[in-house]
């Protein structure tokens, strides 16, 4: 055994420290989870004898699952379940079918664990990269309920749509990535090959360039002398991007300024509520306490402005006050999803309110991506032939300067 250090915040977003004897650091996490602890920093405490790393750990070695693979296996377990198969008898036939080998050993792993009498839920969560925490916590509030089966049934069918619409995501912007690919190899192959031939030619005159033309010609030389800089200066620009991005204030500002982008923004904010609907919706219908359900959807949201919002609500809602009067005032809900949650809430159907938010703003983000999708593809199509255009302006701008000049003499 090894003692581990670890910071971590409780349901109430607090901040709580300490330390905790385990085999491994994923067994570490694992009892941290099961105590309703979310970790943000763990580390090993050096002992006489190395940290406690004498003895090496039985657990195999897993990695992330894909989203699809998943969903499949989730499913197949909630039929199983439901037909009437114990748990453990149903990990079985899973594990012999499965031809994954990541996801086999994975489930070899729950098999030897539900045997030694665990709940699946704490063995999942030795599996962290594979059952995420809203998976974890849906699956430990079906164990508690006695319903797994149906908890199952209703992840599988959270995770069905998520992996539908980010499909259609996906679909909807194949096509204008390849116009940008074609752009951008057009634009290349003009920069090193045509201007260059232009630039001779002009040069032979001993004529003088246009501001325009001069850009032109420089951005030209630049991709020609010194094109093996250009990988360098994308991987530069692509990785300090992404070091302001992780930050929270650069993740903050790239939030507010995406909801702000006409038709963009609109998107996001539907795709977000639909997301916060289903979440919150089946974690309530899965028997999760509502101040458990509300951190759960803020910590899976990926969306600072939103995951503000939601941990005011929290302690609102903590407070006292029903849900839909912090919703109602955080600016970032429609008033449609608002009212329809006020309604739940009076009716005492509250997650099936949600549930129909989410099913409502589902076919919103169907009619969003459509309408985004029909206003992107002319834009880059404009944009490709301003750039085009502005090439080819900057390359006749001295020929005509050229040919006045002959005329006048």
């Amino acid at each position: 055994m090894a003692k581990f250090k670890y910071k971590a915040l409780d349901i109430n977003a607090k901040t709580q420290s300490g330390s905790i004897d385990a085999a491994n650091e994923s067994a570490a996490r694992a009892l941290l989870i099961a105590r309703q602890l979310k970790v943000t920093e763990i580390s090993e405490e050096a002992g006489f004898f190395g940290g406690g790393k004498g003895k090496k750990s039985g657990t195999v070695r897993t990695g992330k699952v894909k989203i699809e693979l998943l969903t499949i296996f989730t499913r197949q377990l909630a039929t199983l379940l439901k037909a009437g198969l114990p748990l453990l008898r149903a990990l079985e036939i899973l594990r012999k079918q499965e031809k994954n080998q990541n996801l086999k050993n994975i489930v070899a792993s729950l098999c030897e664990n539900v045997q030694s009498g665990n709940n699946i839920s704490e063995s999942m969560m030795q599996h962290s990269k594979a059952f995420d925490y809203l998976y974890t916590n849906m699956i430990r509030a079906g164990e508690a309920g006695g319903v797994l089966d149906r908890v199952l049934d209703r992840l599988a069918g959270f995770m069905e749509k998520s992996v539908k619409l980010k499909k259609k995501v996906k679909s909807a912007m194949t096509y204008p990535v390849v116009v940008v690919a074609v752009a951008v190899g057009i634009v290349y192959l003009l920069m090193v090959k045509v201007i260059p031939t232009f630039e001779s030619m002009l040069a032979a005159q001993k004529t003088q360039l246009p501001e325009l033309t001069r850009i032109v010609v420089g951005i030209s030389r630049f991709l020609t002398e010194y094109w093996y800089a250009l990988p360098f200066l994308i991987f530069a620009l692509v990785t300090g991007g992404k070091a302001i991005v992780n930050t929270k204030r650069g993740k903050r500002i790239l939030d507010k300024l995406i909801f702000r982008i006409p038709k963009v923004g609109t998107f996001v904010t539907v795709a977000a509520v639909a997301r916060f609907a289903r979440t919150f919706g089946t974690l309530m219908a899965s028997g999760v306490p509502i101040l458990q359900a509300i951190t759960i959807t803020r910590d899976t949201m990926g969306n600072v402005v939103i995951g503000e919002a939601l941990t005011n609500i929290h302690d609102r809602v903590r407070d006292g006050e029903p849900l839909s009067v912090p919703l109602e005032q955080s600016n970032v809900f429609p008033a449609m999803v608002v009212s329809m949650i006020q309604v739940g809430e009076e009716t005492g159907q509250l997650p099936e309110m949600l549930n129909r938010v989410a099913d409502t703003y589902d076919e919103e983000v169907d009619n969003t991506v459509s309408g985004l999708t029909s206003i992107i593809e002319p834009l880059l199509i404009v944009f490709l032939a301003a750039v085009v255009g502005t090439i080819v302006i900057a390359m006749f701008l001295p020929m005509i300067s050229l040919i006045q000049n002959m005329m006048g003499k």
